[in-house]
């Protein structure tokens, strides 16, 4: 018994669509979990503003300088007048809710991290609860 290997030389022309597919399966199935997650929208109830929000003081804008000097709207202040000042807003703001005091504090770019702290440290123990870092 004779068995005869046929042997070809010529080069396969196919191409493998294994691969291929596969690469397209994994990409529906990313697709097909990914798409709901994208198309899904939550919705939101923000509050809608008051008319006690729009009539809110304006807040005391207190800047520390490089040498510790501290201003109050734009007055040079000892610690004293500062915690005197802020006694008086958050008495208002004991009085009428919409006159809740508020702060903006400025520091300047040399100004001294203690100094800072001793007037966050003041407003915080004058019932001041409200603070907003800003920048010049």
């Amino acid at each position: 018994m004779a068995f005869s290997a046929k042997v070809e030389s010529s080069p396969f022309a196919g191409i493998n669509v294994t691969p291929l597919v596969d690469v397209l399966l994994v990409l529906l199935i990313i697709f097909m979990i990914s798409a709901p997650v994208i198309a899904h929208k939550n919705r939101i109830d923000l509050p809608s503003p008051s008319a006690s929000e729009a009539r809110r003081p304006d807040p005391l804008r207190i800047t520390v300088d490089p040498g510790g000097m501290v201003f109050l709207n734009g007055t040079l202040v000892s610690d004293a007048t500062l915690a005197t000042q802020l006694d008086v807003a958050s008495a208002r703001g004991r009085d009428d809710a919409t006159r809740i005091p508020h702060v903006e504090l400025h520091a300047r770019d040399e100004a001294s991290y203690e100094d800072v702290a001793r007037v966050l440290a003041l407003a915080r123990a004058h019932g001041v609860t409200g603070v907003d870092f800003a920048s010049d």
